[in-house]
């Protein structure tokens, strides 16, 4: 159960389906780069992993089978000092995108126009979360977040741009792991309207760090590091003028070597833009096919050191993953006030469509899953901006729970609006219709289900996490390498910490009829939280208990597992918001409710399904099915051509392929 993310992919899986040769005038790859086992993968991906918990975590302990409230409750609150010049600017951003951004206008031209560019420069959006020392405007992750939204709801290709460029481009990894120096030379200028990358992803190494083949070679002189490799789907890749990159060191000679964070200058000799990518949606993103051909990097551009790589860009986007679910929380609000007006306008069968009950359903899904994601996002931020709490988990579940409940409520909204959900903004206005844009929202936020890791991906990250008390005191148990000291040792751990722990889960406040009474109505979705947190923490204890070592290849069960988590997360979450801002928004009470009565029918669903499933079962179906068995079922269609006739009608050279990089005027380096 180990695993890192992708980069800003615009399509990865679980394993990341880029092809392996030299598809794409990508070029041939390295011959170690596909000579890597399964456990020395996981070793790769461990290593880089967070061990220490020197925070406490509303995530880990409810998932121990312990409802921490008071992590979470009081309700946080942003600094009032900062939050005033962060709405006053947000207003003005608000004033920008309404009346400069044609977002109708990008979606056709599928490109950001240079004027966009240099009017969110001049209004700081490039420099959000860089301090006000560095030229930035110094805000919290709450009010980020809040710009992101905003700025997506006029174009999700904006929202794209600025996150990629802030969340894990070169602001975050510099403002955690920079030199002083480093943030000084680069930092101003990125806060004034340069754009940045992060270059992770290659074409045959999406979630597998171990098979990483860029490299970088130490000079002969001792004074940098020599480049060489492809990087895929870099977003902002064909407009930055700084890089991100990860490349592999060699070890020897004292080094530590592994893969290590560059700041890379986007216009070095040796950098190749091969290609612009196109995809199903956000068609202003400006992603590319980035090849570097002994590209001269000075060590003074190393990220924290040698060998930390992996490490940075994993605790980059504890808080850098919360953009994706600001988008997705946008999305939703929008699709929200789509559906009400289109549900109460729309009149069959003698009354708005919005009262028969079938669409009834699906607006009142729609407004309770807006309420919950945004209650996850914002208290994540918070708690992120206090920095009191470890959030690793907390973000992983909101960046995985609002691209799937996103998907739904966008995919819910086309079936309210039928055909004119189907059909573009573009004909709709054509007919005289208003020209409502879902089936690009539909597009749009089909990657955020992908983005920063994949769905599949996150349920195996945000597990590893979950089940690490058991790892710690039983791993050497399980480990097949482990002789019989270390396993004799664990176990004896081991026996200490259940016998303990075992115990706190049979009975809880959540079976106390006046608990929680402080929450009115809501009182009683906490005890089913809490109840339920003892219950999954049980079956986590179980499934250790019968598979142990072979656990972390049941991703079926460890999915449902993290999917649980996340629901109680997101109960807990909204019924302490809105206890907090009941005398002001008792209307909030309601939702409240609401959600988690919708949330409480999903865990009873997911919980059946732990042990009533069809998961082995579709496992050897897999096996046939990969070996052939069922290719009868293929007949009757044209299908695509094999991937090595493809590979093979595709072997253009680097030197044949030309640099398509957009370069636009940058208002902090003027044009040469």
């Amino acid at each position: 159960m180990t695993t890192t993310q992708n980069d800003r992919p615009a399509a990865d899986g679980a394993d990341g389906p880029g092809p392996t040769s030299t598809a794409d005038g990508i070029g041939p790859l390295p011959k170690e780069a596909g000579q890597v086992s399964e456990r020395e993968a996981r070793q790769v991906a461990e290593a880089a992993r967070e061990t220490t918990w020197g925070k406490p975590s509303f995530g880990k302990e409810l998932f121990l089978g312990r409802l921490r409230l008071d992590l979470i409750d009081p309700w946080p609150r942003p600094d009032p000092e900062r939050a005033g010049p962060a709405e006053q600017w947000l207003r003005q951003l608000d004033s920008y995108v309404r009346t400069d951004v044609d977002g109708a206008r990008i979606e056709r031209d599928a490109e950001i126009p240079d004027e966009v560019f240099h009017g969110l420069a001049r209004l700081g959006a490039f420099g959000i979360k860089i301090d006000k020392k560095y030229g930035g405007l110094g805000l919290s992750n709450l009010h980020y977040c809040r710009a992101l939204m905003l700025a997506g709801s006029a174009s999700p290709a904006i929202g794209a741009l600025l996150s990629a460029h802030q969340s894990i481009g070169v602001p975050q990894p510099l403002k955690m792991f920079g030199t002083d120096e480093q943030k000084q030379r680069f930092l101003p200028r990125l806060a004034a309207g340069e754009v940045s990358s992060f270059l992770l992803t290659e074409p045959d190494v999406g979630s597998d760090p171990a098979r990483l083949a860029t490299t970088a070679e130490p000079t002969e002189d001792g004074t940098g590091y020599r480049l060489n490799g492809i990087k895929l789907w870099a977003t902002n890749g064909t407009v930055a003028t700084l890089l991100v990159v990860m490349a592999r060191v060699p070890a020897g000679d004292g080094r530590r070597g592994g893969i290590t964070a560059f700041v890379v200058e986007g216009d070095s000799p040796g950098i190749t833009v091969e290609r612009r990518n196109a995809f199903l949606g956000l068609r202003g993103l400006e992603n590319s096919v980035t090849r570097f051909h002994d590209v001269i990097v000075p060590k003074e551009n190393v990220i924290g050191g040698e060998g930390k790589g992996l490490k940075i860009a994993l605790t980059t986007l504890n808080t850098g993953r919360l953009s994706l679910p600001a988008m997705c929380v946008g999305a939703a609000k929008w699709s929200l006030n789509v559906a009400r007006e289109w549900s109460a306008e729309r009149v069959q069968w003698g009354r708005p469509v919005g009262e028969h009950e079938a669409v009834a359903k699906k607006l009142s899904f729609i407004a309770a899953t807006t309420y919950g994601m945004e209650t996850m996002l914002d208290l994540c931020c918070m708690l992120a901006d206090d920095d009191t709490s470890d959030i690793r988990i907390e973000a992983a579940l909101v960046k995985l729970y609002a691209s799937e409940m996103a998907w739904q409520v966008a995919d819910e909204l086309i079936q309210i609006r039928g055909g004119r959900g189907y059909e573009t903004a573009d004909s709709l206005a054509a007919r005289g219709e208003r020209p409502a844009a879902v089936e690009q929202l539909l597009r749009d936020l089909r990657i955020n289900r992908i983005f920063e890791g994949s769905t599949e991906i996150m349920h195996l990250l945000i597990a590893r996490e979950a089940v690490d008390a058991h790892l710690s005191v039983a791993g050497d148990i399980i480990d097949p390498d482990a002789g019989i000291g270390r396993k004799a040792r664990a176990a004896a751990n081991a026996s200490a910490f259940y016998a303990k722990w075992l115990p706190t889960l049979a009975v809880g406040r959540g079976q106390q009829p006046g608990a929680y009474a402080e929450f009115g109505p809501l009182a009683q979705h906490l005890r089913y939280v809490e109840r339920s947190s003892r219950k999954l923490a049980r079956s986590t204890f179980y499934a250790m208990s019968r598979w142990q070592g072979k656990l972390e290849r049941k991703q079926a069960f460890l999915g449902r597992i993290v999917d649980i988590g996340a629901e109680l997360f997101a109960m807990a979450a909204v019924a302490v918001r809105a206890r907090a801002e009941r005398d002001n928004r008792p209307e909030g009470v309601e939702l409240a409710d609401l959600f988690c009565r919708q949330a409480r029918t999903r865990v009873e669903t997911l919980f059946h399904h732990l042990w009533e499933n069809t998961d082995s079962v579709d496992v050897a179906a897999a096996k046939r099915i990969l070996a052939g068995r069922y290719a009868f079922v293929e007949d009757g269609v044209i299908t695509p051509a094999g991937e090595q006739a493809w590979v093979a009608a595709w072997e253009p050279g680097p030197a044949t392929v030309p640099d398509v990089r957009r370069r636009i005027p940058s208002p902090a380096r003027p044009a040469q």
